[in-house]
């Protein structure tokens, strides 16, 4: 008896394992992506290995984080160029960051997303300043986008990013027209930071949608023209304490004291810097 209730239960447990296998194997593949995304590129990918139906599953993750890590920088790039040529599902999020120097490889990385169409871009490379590709300026469903150590340079037949609700530049380098038209070419923004930059002298930010805004560097001026700011982060550096050792009343160039005054429906206010030793007349 004891040997039939052993063979019994073996049994039941061999059936419960088949049943709970061909569960897992017959999810939809949208589904079996959503789950891959919570893992590793590099661990999604090894779960091929587990079955025929979940050989191909990684290629329909919405989601790719990519993380150059312990790999070798040849290893990497290798990894990069599978995902993006074998993906075959939709690409909601793409976000890439490393420390080894990519510079020969970012351009053709951003050729094969921008005809993906993702909803989010965060690209943070360590080894720049990286030139952000003109591919990347033609996605023109992205809602967030985060760049790091890099190059802005609009091309010529930027249209904007009509839906982009947030947008983060750090440590990057740009001028002041292109700066003005890619956050004025954004028209539903409500979110936008600008931190550690060159080549900027005067921010002319126009965002009617704006709410948050964060903005740390070397600047002589700013404009702003965003009625539904909630919330303002400002440092300004060396730079703008040369420039406003004018007093600020006087100077009919300077646009701070004007900006500050029409931001109607400002909550939090934070400035610091030199700025806070203008005096006003």
């Amino acid at each position: 008896d004891s040997e039939a209730m052993s063979t019994c239960k073996k049994t039941r447990a061999e059936a419960t394992s088949v049943v709970s296998s061909d569960r897992l194997s017959s999810l939809l593949p949208k589904i079996n992506g959503n789950v891959l995304s919570r893992l590793d590129v590099r661990e999604a990918v090894r779960t091929s290995t587990l079955s025929s139906t979940w050989r191909d599953a990684w290629t329909d993750m919405p989601k790719i984080s990519l993380r150059d890590r312990n790999f070798t920088r040849t290893r990497f790039v290798t990894l990069v160029d599978m995902v993006l040529a074998l993906h075959k599902g939709t690409i909601e999020e793409f976000d890439i960051s490393g420390k080894k120097s990519y510079h020969d490889e970012l351009a053709r990385w951003m050729l094969v997303l921008s005809r993906r169409s993702p909803r989010s871009v965060t690209i943070k490379l360590n080894s720049g300043p990286y030139k952000i590709s003109s591919c990347l300026f033609s996605i023109c469903d992205l809602k967030f986008l985060q760049l790091e150590n890099c190059i802005i340079s609009l091309p010529r037949a930027f249209q904007g990013f009509k839906s982009l609700t947030y947008l983060s530049l750090n440590i990057f380098s740009s001028t002041d027209r292109d700066i003005q038209n890619l956050i004025s070419f954004c028209p539903v923004l409500t979110d936008l930071i600008l931190t550690s930059f060159e080549g900027i002298n005067r921010l002319n930010i126009q965002a009617p949608k704006l709410e948050y805004l964060n903005v740390y560097g070397d600047f002589e001026d700013i404009n702003l023209e965003a009625p539904n700011l909630k919330v303002a982060i400002l440092y300004l550096g060396h730079q703008a304490k040369l420039y406003q050792s004018v007093p600020i009343g006087y100077d009919k160039e300077n646009h701070v004291k004007k900006s500050l005054g029409s931001l109607s429906e400002i909550k939090t206010l934070g400035i610091t810097g030199s700025f806070m030793k203008v005096s006003y007349y």
